[in-house]
C-alpha cells in the first residue's frame, strides 16, 4: 500500500507497474510493502531520539525558491563531472552496507543501473560484495570505492591498492565513523546485522575465525586515527580521494591539508551522533571554507529532485544519495534504481525550468530565500 494521501496512490501496484512507477512516493511505498520490519527500520532508522534524522529533512524545507520569469533559458542542463568523472546528472550513490539485505544483487544491481543512467557509484568496503564482483558486475559503471580509517596502516594500504586493481577511478575515505552509532531502533529489534551481509571485502566462509576478523575491524573503535596518519597512507595511492562525513569549515580545511580532492559534507543520514545539526545547514559553511580549492558533495535528507536543485544552489557540486537508492533496489532491484534516476532527473528538469534557471554548475544561492515561517 501507498504511503501517499491521493486515492489513486493508495491503490496497491501491480505487477506490470514496477516497470513504470510515477512517483518517488511510489518507489518508497513499494519498497515498505516489501522489507521486513527489521530491515526497513535499519535502512530507514537513525541514532538516538533521531533528531538528526528528522531536522535533516526539517532543513530543506526552511528554504523556499525565487523563481525568475521569461529569463529565456531553454532546456535545463543537467550533466556535470566529479574528480574527473562524467556524471549524466549530478548525483553519486552512497556506499550504503549490507546490500544484499535490501536485493539479492545489491551494490552489483546498483552499479549496473547507475552505468545506464551516467551516475557513479561510491561501493562500499561493508558491502555485501566485493570490490572486484561490483567491477566485474558492471564493467563500465563509473565507480568509486569507499573505506575506513582502521586496522593496521598495512591492511589499510592493502585495501587501498585492491582497489587501484579493481579499476576504481577514486577513493572515498569515511572519517565520521570511529565507531558505529547507537541506533535505537536496531537495538529494540535486536537486529543481526549478518556480518555475510556486509563481508564482501573480508573472508566470509562462515568460520568463527571470519566472523572476528570482521568484527574486530567494524565494531571497535578506530578513534586513534588522525589527519595526519590518514593523510600519509592515502599518499600511497595515485587516485583521489574524497573526505566523507564532514560538517565544519574547519575539518573540511584539515581535509584539504592532508591532502583530499574532495569533501562531502554528512552527517552519515542522523545514523552516527544524534544532536549534530542538518548536513544542509553546515553545507554554506564548508563551502566557504573550501572556496573552490576541490569540490564540495553533500548527502543527507534528500528525498527529492528538488532538494537535490536546493542543496546545489547552497553550493555542492554534487549531491550522494543513500536511502532513496536502497528503496530502489527494494522496490524493483536494477529497474528500481533506474527509475529513482529517470525521476529524480524529471523533477530537477522541472524545478529548473520553473525557476528560469539555466545549468546545474552555475547555480546561484539567489535562487533560493529563507521560508519566514520556519525563521523559529
Amino acid at each position: 500500500m501507498i504511503n501517499s494521501t491521493s486515492t489513486a496512490a493508495r491503490l496497491p501496484l501491480r505487477e506490470e507497474d514496477l516497470d513504470s512507477f510515477a512517483t518517488l512516493t511510489e518507489i518508497i511505498g513499494v519498497a515498505r510493502g516489501v522489507l521486513p520490519t527489521d530491515i526497513l527500520d535499519f535502512l530507514e532508522g537513525g541514532a538516538g531520539e533521531e533528531r538528526t534524522l528528522r531536522d535533516n529533512r526539517t532543513a530543506f524545507r526552511n528554504w523556499n525558491f525565487v523563481p525568475r520569469v521569461m529569463t529565456g533559458y531553454g532546456k535545463p542542463e543537467l550533466a556535470t563531472s566529479f574528480l574527473g568523472i562524467p556524471l549524466a546528472i549530478p548525483v553519486l550513490t552512497a556506499p550504503f552496507g549490507a546490500d544484499g539485505l535490501f536485493h539479492p544483487r545489491g551494490q552489483c544491481a546498483v552499479a549496473r543501473a547507475n552505468a545506464a543512467e551516467g551516475v557513479a557509484s561510491i561501493v562500499p568496503e561493508a558491502g555485501t560484495y566485493s570490490f572486484e564482483v561490483v567491477a566485474e558486475a558492471a564493467p563500465d559503471a563509473a565507480r568509486i570505492a569507499q573505506i575506513h580509517p582502521m586496522g593496521s596502516a598495512e591492511h589499510f594500504v592493502g585495501m587501498l591498492h585492491r582497489i587501484e586493481n579493481a579499476g576504481y577511478q577514486a577513493i572515498c575515505v569515511t572519517v565520521d565513523f570511529p565507531i558505529a552509532g547507537r541506533r535505537e531502533r536496531d537495538l529494540m529489534n535486536r537486529f543481526d546485522r549478518n556480518f555475510r551481509a556486509a563481508s564482501g571485502n573480508y573472508p566470509a566462509d562462515g568460520s568463527a575465525a571470519s566472523e572476528t576478523i570482521f568484527k574486530q575491524l567494524f565494531y571497535r573503535s578506530t578513534a586513534g586515527w588522525g589527519w595526519g596518519q590518514l593523510g600519509e597512507l592515502m599518499d600511497k595511492t595515485p587516485l583521489p580521494w574524497i573526505a566523507k562525513g564532514v560538517l565544519t569549515g574547519a575539518d573540511a580545511c584539515a581535509a584539504l591539508e592532508a591532502g583530499a580532492d574532495a569533501v562531502l559534507v554528512s552527517n552519515h543520514g542522523g545514523r552516527q551522533l544524534d544532536g549534530v545539526p542538518a548536513a544542509l545547514n553546515q553545507l554554506p559553511e564548508v563551502v566557504s571554507a573550501v572556496a573552490g580549492r576541490v569540490p564540495v558533495a553533500f548527502d543527507s535528507g534528500i528525498r527529492r529532485g528538488s532538494d537535490i536543485v536546493i542543496a546545489l544552489a547552497l553550493g555542492a557540486d554534487v549531491v550522494v544519495l543513500g536511502r532513496l537508492v536502497a528503496y530502489g533496489l527494494a522496490a524493483d532491484g536494477e529497474s528500481g534504481v533506474r527509475q529513482v534516476h529517470q525521476l529524480l532527473r524529471a523533477e530537477m528538469l522541472t524545478t529548473l525550468t520553473l525557476l528560469g534557471a539555466g545549468d546545474v554548475a552555475v547555480l546561484e544561492p539567489s535562487v533560493l530565500s529563507i521560508n519566514a515561517c520556519r525563521r523559529h
